[in-house]
């Protein structure tokens, strides 16, 4: 194996095109050969296989990550939603010149299909007629193995958020274990994490010259299975960096261990952590930095599958290893071999972003969908997304985890110019853009203001346990672009439907004012999460102190336009560090404020997640573990889980013998009555005179990845919850 250097950032467009743009632009990417035909093509030169129906619209991800290929010059295929039960559907297209592209589709495929309670779903937003069953669970892993047997010499190359997530051992709810990397179980090539078009060109570009798959190891953003780490790099011990040791008292639960630093800081604390591990020789003239060429060994997949102790330590040090600016390499044994991750790929510039969202995107389906109805599309086609990425660090959520921590934004003019696309071409259009935003509405052109800092901090939020005094919090530049949207010829409001960070938005009350005054439909729903301390914590969530404070400044703006807006708060059941007394304190909150909310959502643990590491070890990977250290309460079973989403739907019949027995166990009768004060009534005579019956007939879901033993059955399913 030749020595590997990891390369410095390329501008994404700056590659030289294949000799294929010499067909041009197809209308739409083919899916079937008479298309090819018509394009005059006798192959492809990639094919892309997707869990989702084809929309060709930049908030589908194969649509973009096409587009963006054949505007290098590249002929491209795609497959949607194929029959996985054999290779036939997997051929329809030929062979390809260079690689299949295989992705789930814009959702994990497991969580597209089951519920939190891991209940089957009978529908799926991203396939036609929304019907449930078009992709097999493991997406990534069967349309893999089945490309694999199509074309047994052609490379795989699995991306997407279903593979990003799976890129190391981690635990996996649906059959309660610790699995390998998904790299082993589809048989795949290489894998791609995170928003994938810049290490995508560059390994293109490089198979298109001639080089062979196994050879590409070096790109940022990739993962490949090695049998030993690449030569001339250094490794260090992942315990020597992250020394299990006696965790000392905080004096909130809101203290994070990790706080940002300054650039020279950061710099010198890597530098630190290497040199204790092992020495690595710099000479005086070799100006690298102290993290560039290293690597970090973590536990191996059979000590982690095991050992929860060891697994909440290598998610630690995962999560710890994601700013591109100063990552490591990772390294995993799993059997004979490793699997060896790079540093993440740098972000996109505005520039660049620009590119990507200009490319000649139809805005609709494939034709061959007819007039069947795409959900997913129907939801965002008058919407824009106005960036990447997102710094908040929600340890339930995947978007750090996927896009990263670094905002990555449009320009103004290229926004503008798709505003104007969607009123000139987009069937249906009425004047009402449904949204402007990304992961969060308002994080538009929100960076680090040192670019020091930015490059070298490892905090796992910008804005949690406080907001780091590093950070820009001027919305202008949103209040501008709202503006400016508004002002537009035929367009007659602009929705905002993102979530809304409002400890960031109440830093600007002038981008709550244009908020309320101008881009609210009636209710704005945002995501307090919880009420109590424990919890939030665990979430790295805010307190309810800047709820208060921005629901205060949006009533007061809401009154001042005249207009009658009421906000809608989310809230999650189940979540690490909850307890009993926190869903009940949640739910008397709920009652005092006359919130009834209809759909309510339990913890859903998905791959790589701080949070599911909390459910599956049992102790905060948010700082360092040991074999005694502090538990993290967490609801399992169905009984449990079901309490706790019961709790918050206090108001609903249905959940009162459940919540009056969980009352009584508490010892908090006294919330048992018809007075205000009171959750909920006592037993009724006539539910007295009723007879238990029996369970209903809703049964979990099995399905021969599960391996779970059939449970008892149990009442009506509850509508799953969609957020």
């Amino acid at each position: 194996m030749q020595a590997a250097t990891i390369k410095a950032k390329q501008p994404l467009f700056s590659h030289h095109k294949y000799w294929a743009e010499c067909y041009g632009t197809a209308p739409f990417l083919p899916m079937s050969r008479e298309e090819m035909d018509d394009l005059g093509w006798d192959s492809c030169d990639i094919i892309l296989v997707t869990g989702d129906a084809y929309v060709d619209h930049p908030s589908f991800g194969m649509a973009v990550i096409g587009r963006t290929l054949e505007a290098q010059g590249f002929r491209v295929g795609i497959i949607a939603q194929p029959d996985w039960h054999s290779k036939d559907a997997f051929m329809q297209l030929g062979q390809p010149n260079l690689y299949f592209g295989v992705t789930a589709g814009n959702m994990d495929s497991m969580i597209n299909r089951y519920t939190a309670d891991k209940k089957l779903r009978h529908d799926d937003a991203y396939t036609p007629g929304n019907i449930g069953g078009k992709r097999p669970d493991r997406a990534v892993t069967v349309y893999s193995q089945r490309c694999r047997e199509a074309y047994k010499g052609v490379p795989i190359i699995i991306g997407g958020i279903e593979a990003s997530l799976r890129r190391i051992a981690h635990y996996d709810y649906w059959s309660e274990k610790v699995r390998r990397s998904v790299l082993f179980d589809s048989k795949a090539d290489l894998l791609m994490f995170g928003n994938a078009e810049r290490p995508l060109l560059e390994v293109t570009h490089r198979l298109a010259n001639g080089e062979p798959i196994d050879s590409i190891v070096d790109v940022r953003g990739t993962a490949v299975i090695v049998k030993q780490a690449l030569p001339e790099w250094q490794g260090v011990d992942s315990t020597h960096l992250d020394k299990p040791g006696k965790i000392e008292p905080i004096s909130s639960p809101y203290q994070v261990e990790a706080a940002c630093e300054t650039g020279d800081k950061a710099a010198q604390s890597v530098e630190s952590e290497v040199n204790m591990a092992k020495p690595v020789v710099i000479q005086p003239d070799n100006r690298r930095r102290p993290w560039e060429q290293v690597y970090v060994k973590l536990p191996a997949f059979e000590t982690v599958k095991d050992n929860k102790i060891l697994y909440a330590h290598t998610s630690r040090i995962l999560h710890q290893e994601t700013n591109p600016g100063c990552a490591r390499a990772l390294m995993q044994r799993h059997g004979d071999r490793h699997i060896w991750i790079n540093p993440p790929t740098f972000p996109l510039e505005t520039e660049e972003m620009d590119k990507v969202f200009d490319l000649p995107y139809q805005r609709v389906p494939h034709p061959s969908y007819g007039n069947a109805k795409i959900p997913a599309y129907e939801m965002i086609r008058f919407s824009v997304n106005i960036m990447r990425g997102c710094y908040g660090g929600c340890t339930f959520c995947s978007i750090t985890e996927h896009e990263g921590r670094i905002i990555q934004s449009r320009s103004e003019d290229s926004i503008i110019r798709e505003i104007e696309d969607i009123r000139d071409k987009v069937p249906g259009f009425t004047g009402v853009i449904s949204d402007l935003g990304g992961p969060t509405a308002n994080m538009y052109r929100l960076r680090c203001k040192s670019p020091k800092a930015e490059a070298t901090c490892k905090r796992p939020s910008c804005v949690y346990p406080t907001i780091c005094a590093h950070m820009d919090t001027d919305h202008t530049p949103t209040i501008d672009l709202y503006r400016r949207a508004r002002d537009l010829k035929g367009i007659k409001k602009i929705l905002i439907a993102s979530g809304v960070r409002y400890d960031l938005a109440v830093e600007d009350p002038r981008y709550v004012k244009e908020l309320a005054t101008h881009h609210v439909g009636g209710y704005l729903k945002i995501a307090p999460e919880h009420t109590e301390e424990g919890p939030l914590s665990k979430m790295m969530k805010p307190g309810m102190g800047s709820y208060y404070k921005f629901k205060e400044l949006f009533d007061k703006f809401s009154k001042e336009a005249g207009k009658e807006q009421y906000l809608i708060p989310y809230f999650i059941a189940s979540h690490p560090g909850t307890t009993d007394d926190d869903m009940l304190n949640l739910a008397l909150w709920l009652k005092e404020n006359k919130f009834k909310l209809d759909q309510v959502q339990n913890f859903y643990p998905s791959p790589m997640a701080s949070a599911t590491t909390m459910y599956h070890a049992g102790v905060d990977s948010l700082r360092k573990v040991k074999k005694d250290s502090d538990e993290v309460p967490s609801a399992k079973g169905e009984i449990h889980r079901r309490l706790h989403k019961a709790l918050l739907r206090y108001h609903d019949p249905k959940n009162w013998p459940q919540i009056r027995q969980a009352l009584v166990k508490m010892g908090r009768e006294d919330l048992i009555g018809r007075g205000p004060q009171h959750l909920v009534p006592p037993q009724s005579a006539q539910e007295k005179l009723q007879k238990p019956g029996k369970a209903g007939k809703g049964q979990r879901a099995l399905t021969k990845h599960t391996g779970l033993p059939p449970q008892p059955k149990w009442n009506k399913r509850s509508k799953p919850s969609s957020r």
